[in-house]
Formats: structure tokens, sequence, C-alpha cells
């Protein structure tokens, strides 16, 4: 690993130190995931070639569901993709107001090159880009203001007139978006990309401006969907990964929120694959009972019958390419070499590596992650967070920094209620029994 970067080494440290997924550079931490590697590459592909797919990420809590899918992040970000990931709620972002799920879209959205929200980069570069090609005709002068401008608006309502026929606000406050950023109104250019991005309360004034009423509705967050799936396109990304995490909490609802949210879902599924959205990665993840259970998709049959994978068979044997894939969690070896990993990437950093390495060797760490998952009642796919974070917090800093630490010697894990998420906390209960219901 010594071809990593020293920022990008710090970053990925840091992340795990604070017992959290790295923003960045998990191909340096994956362990497992080689054989979703083609699968994945083919979705990238498809969806970069104006396909969109759907895939649905299953597995219980600590199975890697987050770093799996920030894992695909970082490929399609490669690829140039955009990027969103976001966390269902019933208060935050529930899943049957697909105005509030498209808010935060666009509050999340990332690029290779701009952290979120990069939905004004974004815009920028589209109407950059309208520019270049109008330009590139020969036909308008680039010190002609109005006729570049003229021209400019033509060909963005050539290229959203797909979309404008559902929803021509959106055409609309971009070309409001425009007017007032040429016009050196900032105020105003802030307020309607605001409104662009399904922010709710813009200010009257700015939205006369840009010729729309109202703040945006469920039916019309998938046209702007759509739309922006048009800008990011025009403006060099060639597709956007969306990723709708944690959809279980749906179980939590009342009912009648329930039904619409996973109806939603369904409408979402269905809209991919009859092609409304060319360019659409959808990712959503959940638990085996979300699948699988009478509160969650079997509560709708049709978003069952759409979700349907056979599970019965050896995991070894699924189908990375199915629209539901498994993610089976870790065993003692795997976090053996997901430890050996970290300690590689921290040895790389260290001004003694070589004794980071010998001190910290393999049968330590298989000793380190049996007595992490003894203190979590033997559930070893609740142990990796805690795992990573207690051996780079208090076994790698120990060891880099003192020359005498032994952590054989020096150091007794423990583990409590104060550092644990409510999944580990439950763990550790000697009644935490799971009962088939």
């Amino acid at each position: 690993m010594s071809d990593v970067s020293p920022v990008r080494r710090r970053q990925v440290i840091d992340a795990l130190r604070r017992g959290a997924v790295p923003a960045a550079g998990l191909d340096l931490l994956a362990v497992g995931l080689d054989r979703f590697v083609t699968a994945v590459g083919e979705d990238l592909s498809a969806v970069a070639a104006s396909g969109s797919v759907f895939k649905a990420i299953r597995g219980e809590y600590g199975s890697g569901k987050t770093f799996f899918t920030r894992w695909i992040a970082e490929q399609a970000k490669r690829a140039n993709f955009a990027t969103a990931e976001v966390q269902i709620s019933e208060n935050e972002t529930p899943l049957h107001k697909l105005e509030t799920v498209y808010r935060r879209l666009t509050e999340r959205l990332s690029t290779a090159t701009f952290p979120p929200s990069a939905l004004r980069a974004v815009v920028d570069g589209w109407f950059y880009a309208l520019e270049e090609d109008v330009l590139a005709t020969g036909e308008v002068v680039a010190d002609d203001a109005g006729a570049l401008d003229s021209a400019v608006g033509a060909l963005l309502d050539q290229r959203l007139a797909t979309v404008s026929r559902s929803a021509p606000a959106f055409a609309a406050a971009l070309r409001g978006y425009r007017a007032a950023a040429l016009a050196g109104d900032t105020a105003t250019a802030d307020a309607v990309l605001a409104w662009l991005g399904g922010q709710p309360h813009v200010a009257a004034s700015a939205r006369r401006v840009a010729g729309v009423r109202g703040d945006l509705d469920h039916f019309a967050a998938l046209s702007f969907l759509q739309g922006l799936l048009v800008v990011l396109r025009d403006s060099g990304h060639p597709g956007l990964l969306l990723v709708l995490d944690e959809v279980e909490t749906l179980q939590r609802v009342r009912s009648d929120a329930r039904d619409k949210a996973l109806n939603a879902l369904r409408q979402l599924i269905d809209e991919v694959y009859s092609g409304r959205f060319p360019g659409l990665y959808l990712v959503i993840t959940g638990t085996p009972a979300f699948y699988d259970g009478p509160q969650g998709a079997q509560r709708l049959a049709p978003l069952a019958q759409r979700l349907a994978v056979d599970f019965t068979t050896d995991a070894r044997f699924d189908n990375p390419r199915a629209v539901q894939i498994r993610l089976t969690g870790f065993t003692v070896d795997s976090l053996v070499e997901m430890g050996a990993r970290v300690r590689d990437l921290y040895a790389d950093g260290s001004v003694a590596p070589q004794r980071i390495q010998a001190v910290v060797d393999d049968d330590y760490l298989r000793e380190l992650a049996q007595a992490v998952a003894g203190g979590l009642g033997g559930r070893v796919g609740v142990a990796p967070r805690l795992f990573v974070k207690k051996l780079v917090g208090e076994v790698l800093d120990r060891v880099d920094q003192f020359t005498d630490f032994d952590p054989r010697q020096h150091y007794a894990l423990t583990l409590t209620a104060a550092e644990m998420t409510d999944v580990e906390r439950n763990a550790t209960s000697a009644d935490a029994v799971a009962l088939d219901l």
C-alpha cells in the first residue's frame, strides 16, 4: 500500500479511529467484495450508456451495507458519475414524500471534484457546456452576448423538451437562475437554485423572476429527477448513483404512511425499469426483515414480486447480477483480513513500520477480533466497527508512539455502552435472543 498518498491514508485512518466509515479509500479496506466487482462494473457501464439500473442490498445490521454502497459510490465517481446517499427516516426523509427525497438528493449530491452540495457546480457546468455547444456551431460569436443568450435558451428548451412536457417549471427555473446570475443578482440566483433543488419557502420575489409558483410537490419530484439526469449528462457526468439507505425504517412508521412509502418505492422501481430515468443507478439497502417480513415489502404484493430472489441456496452461489443481493457479514477470518489491511496501511505511514508489523501480527489480530466479538455476545457480524476502532485508536496508535508498548502485556480490551451503537449494545445483552415471530 506504499503507493497510497499520505493525505488519503490519514483520512482513512482518522475515520476508523472515530469508528466511522471513511468517506473515501474504501478500496483499501474492502474484504469479500471481489465477487461483486464484475457485476457493479457492468451496471455502471449500462447506466453510462443511457440505461438505468435498480439494485436492492440485503443484510443484517453490521453486515457492511453502508460500506458496500459507499464502495460502489467510489467506483461510480471513478467513472465520473455523480452520487448521492439519502438516509430514509420517518421524520426527516419519509419515502412516501418524494419531494423530500429529491431535496435530500440535491443536498447530498457530490462528484469526484465537488463535495455536497454539488448542485450549483453541476448547473454552472451545464450552462458552460451549452455555451460551448452553441459556439461550436459557428452560427454565434462569443462577443454577441444577446445572440449567445438566445441560442443557449433555445438549446436549453431542446435538451429539456421531454422533461418540460410533465414539469415545465424545471426549465423555467434554470432560465431564471441563468438570467439572475448574468445580471449579477446573486441573491435571486441563489434562491432560484434552492427552489430548483426542492427547498421549500423560497421568496416569492425570486419565484416570480423565474416564472414559477409554489413549492415542489410529490408529483413533480420525479420529473425534476429526470431533468437533473439530463443536466448531469450534458455537463459531463454519465450517470447518477442514488442510494436510499435504511429503507427498513418503513416498518416502524404508521400503517398509512408505510403503505404510501412502499407504493412510492414500487413506483420508483417501475419508472427505472420503464426507461424514464436514463443515467440512474438506484440502490436501496435494508435488513432481511424488511424484504421478508409482514411489515415490509411483503405488505405490498407487487413490490415483493419485483424484489423476489431465492436465497435458500448456499450464499457462495448467490447471483451478483440479481435484483436483490445478499451481504453475509463478517467472520473472524474476514475480520482478521480487514485488520491486516488496516495495520499495513497504518504501518506504511509510520516511522517504525517493521515494529508495527511484528507487534501487531496476524495472531494478535485474531485474538483482538475474537475478544471484540466475544464482548458482543459472539455476534461477529456486529463487531467490525468496534474492532477497527479499537485496533487503530487503542492498539496501533500506542504501538506507534511508545516503543515499549506491547498490546499482549499492556492492553486489556474494554467495551463500554457509551461507545456503542444501539445494535452493538443489544448484542451485549445476555437475553438478546433472535426470535422468529
